[in-house]
């Protein structure tokens, strides 16, 4: 009979797990659950960024309408529950998200960058199938690393300029969305960051959408076009959404001239909203 394999005298496993957790919870220890755990919030997090920029949209109808929409947020869940506390409830969701996804894939990075530098050991050899793949491979891991951090970046500086209102300071109006959005883009600095960050962002959505197929195990080549299709029409429409709406406001197609309503009187805006 044949001996057990042994590993090395002095050498150690390249992933040493210090406790295992209770199921459903130890599937998450796995790379495999790892990946599905970024993959699944990646989904999340891409819904949050669609109906964000639809949202959005409302920008276009005037103030009124966005006063309205912002309204519709807080007030989510009716009479049934708390104002905002529904939409609390999302945010936590998001943020738990957002932070399952950067660990998970920073956690898989990790592994990986320790399972090369451990491949001799194991008597494994890291090849890419052909030069195409190589190249395809690393340039999705260069993008995702540098795009990861800078939409982290910008989502700090989203809340704090049109969320909480620190970047805009006294020229912030509590219930007056349209406003703020507009004072804010207006400054072309800060447009350019928000053109900047939304560029990285569909990139990362890009190849987020095509290898997120790969992380659920759903990758079989005859369907690449068809995942390439959609990471493209995702990313394109998320991009045209989301540029629209530095560029209307630094040419003045979207303003604060002509309002129905002075700036921050947000009274004006309530009797206009419960007119519609």
């Amino acid at each position: 009979m044949a001996a057990p394999a042994t590993s090395p005298p002095g050498s150690t496993p390249i992933f040493r797990r210090k406790w295992q957790l209770p199921f459903p919870l130890n599937i998450y220890q796995s790379s495999i659950g790892r990946k599905w755990v970024m993959a699944l919030t990646g989904i999340g997090l891409l819904g949050f960024v669609v109906v964000h920029m639809i949202g959005n949209l409302h920008i276009y109808e005037g103030p009124v309408q966005s006063h309205e929409y912002a309204e519709s947020l807080r007030s989510l869940g009716g009479g049934l529950m708390p104002r905002t506390f529904l939409l609390w409830v999302l945010r936590l969701g998001l943020a738990g998200m957002f932070v399952l996804h950067i660990h998970s894939a920073y956690s898989l990075k990790e592994r990986s960058r320790k399972a090369s530098d451990k491949a001799d050991f194991i008597g494994g050899e890291k090849k890419y199938h052909s030069k195409r793949d190589y190249v395809a491979a690393n340039y999705a891991s260069r993008t995702m690393r540098w795009t990861g951090p800078i939409i982290l970046l910008y989502l700090l500086f989203h809340l704090a300029d049109l969320t909480w209102g620190w970047w805009l300071g006294d020229n912030y109006v509590l219930g007056d969305p349209y406003h703020n959005v507009v004072a804010s883009l207006s400054n072309l600095p800060v447009a350019i960051i928000y053109v900047v960050a939304n560029v990285a962002l569909v990139i990362h959505i890009f190849h987020g959408t095509w290898s997120l197929f790969q992380s659920l195990g759903i990758n079989n080549p005859k369907y690449n076009e068809l995942r390439r299709t959609l990471a493209k029409l995702v990313a394109g429409v998320i991009l045209v959404g989301n540029l629209s709406f530095p560029v209307l406001v630094q040419t003045g197609l979207i303003d604060d001239d002509n309002r129905t309503c002075d700036v921050g009187d947000v009274t004006c805006l309530e009797h206009q909203a419960e007119k519609h």
